[in-house]
């Protein structure tokens, strides 16, 4: 991952805001109490940590990344917000880490992911520690491309090539596979298709009987 974004990380915000849509929607649904401890699996340039941040103050952040290089711009920008006290960054495999060694925190209130499952490499482990990282309480949020079914078809082919150049596969089983995982779990999912079935947001909710 280091080759694919040694040098667009520098354009990645600026180039990524056009089409990595319901990012914010995603936060907006986050909605934490203070004091909650919140995870993001693939945090890249620390985008979405910042906006994070800025709507809730009173809550604790943490991102992960398996590039150095996207962690080296996300240490610059947080540090450039004043946001280095709130916000720790480690570089961490997303289908299997500790985050007790790396934050002294084991698991999170809120657990997410923004277009990050789509380039994970066997992403159905990543989606299952995420989810062993969730409070029983807490949910895990998901953000990512949808099938883009009622989008026009040259706009879906174009799409399809230009996500393929940057290493990018939506998985359709995403939504069933999710559904399934979450049933193990006991908890209930909320499914949302957005801008014409370009990006799917899902919320796994709280366990049922927790």
């Amino acid at each position: 991952m280091d080759d694919v974004y040694r040098y667009q990380r520098h354009i990645y915000d600026a180039s990524r805001k056009f089409y990595l849509l319901g990012r914010d929607r995603l936060i907006d649904a986050l909605n934490p109490s203070d004091d909650m401890h919140i995870l993001e699996i693939g945090c890249g340039t620390g985008r979405n940590l910042i906006q994070t941040a800025a709507a809730y103050p009173n809550v604790h952040l943490y991102g992960v990344d398996i590039s150095h290089a996207m962690l080296d711009t996300a240490n610059q920008q947080i540090t450039r917000a004043g946001l280095k006290a709130h916000v720790q960054l480690a570089q961490a495999d997303a289908r299997d880490f500790d985050p007790g060694s790396l934050f002294g925190q084991s698991r999170f209130d809120r657990v997410f992911f923004s277009f990050s499952l789509s380039m994970i490499p066997e992403w159905q482990r990543a989606l299952q520690h995420g989810l062993r990282l969730t409070q029983d309480t807490g949910s895990l949020h998901v953000v990512d491309f949808g099938q883009q079914e009622r989008l026009p078809k040259w706009a879906k082919t174009c799409l399809g090539v230009w996500l393929r150049w940057f290493h990018v596969h939506p998985d359709p089983r995403l939504i069933d596979i999710i559904e399934s995982e979450a049933s193990l779990d006991h908890r209930p999912v909320q499914v949302q298709s957005l801008y014409r079935d370009y990006t799917w947001l899902i919320e796994i909710s709280a366990k049922q009987d927790a």
